[in-house]
């Protein structure tokens, strides 16, 4: 058995589209107390999140001419994190999930992030109803993130597919290619438009084996990489 396993944020689902359905929940929970219209406050913190990601809730009371305390932010914060997200696949998703299933060969997913988080993804968009084995890292711990080697040690041991029989496809190259020095596993990076890591650099020497723009590319090359 081989197996091809995915990344989730910004490879099957949108990173941005589940940021501002983030917004959204903290908008609407934010403009009781604030007195202020939750369509105001969602397009402030649109556009900030547009200008950085960094301190975006600091900046939303700022720009509303508000004080505020560190509990204030932590307190959107959770709001954020915990909340259930508006999301779907991308719309290659699961076309390209067809094809791997035809070929005999068994889907994954292995993503980093905060647990409850990536299990609110995964519950929006059923996730276990299409991939044979998923593995959130941050249930391991965090010093199990990626480019920790257990993640997919988990899944080797779970599945009997062997880490040489594994194809990882990912869109960060500051971490998700570096599993290729510590593990016999071929990478593919997708160059998702819009994706929060597309212009970002590498985090260390590795690169991918192959780079597509589309999963609908991803069948033509799994051949190539699992000679």
């Amino acid at each position: 058995m081989k197996a091809v396993i995915f990344d989730l944020d910004d490879t099957l689902i949108s990173e941005k589209d589940y940021v501002l359905s983030g917004y959204r929940t903290v908008a609407e929970n934010l403009c009781a107390g604030l007195d202020t219209d939750s369509g105001i406050i969602y397009d402030i913190l649109k556009k900030e999140f547009e200008v950085s990601a960094k301190n975006v809730f600091n900046r939303l009371y700022e720009r509303l001419g508000l004080s505020y305390e560190e509990e204030d932010i932590k307190a959107l914060v959770k709001i954020y994190r915990e909340h259930e997200p508006d999301i779907a696949f991308f719309e290659d998703v699961l076309p390209a999930l067809g094809k791997l299933r035809e070929n005999g060969l068994l889907p994954g997913v292995l993503s980093d992030g905060y647990l409850v988080t990536q299990r609110n993804k995964a519950k929006a968009v059923e996730l276990d109803k299409f991939f044979d084995i998923t593995v959130f890292t941050d249930e391991l711990g965090k010093e199990y993130w990626k480019p920790s080697v257990r993640g997919f040690e988990v899944i080797a041991q779970k599945t009997g597919v062997e880490l040489k029989d594994m194809v990882y496809v990912g869109d960060n190259p500051k971490k998700d290619f570096e599993i290729m020095k510590s593990a016999p596993i071929k990478t593919v990076r997708i160059m998702r438009k819009d994706g929060v890591y597309t212009d970002a650099p590498y985090g260390g020497e590795c690169r991918e084996n192959k780079r597509i723009n589309s999963l609908y590319e991803l069948d033509g090359i799994l051949k190539e990489l699992f000679s």
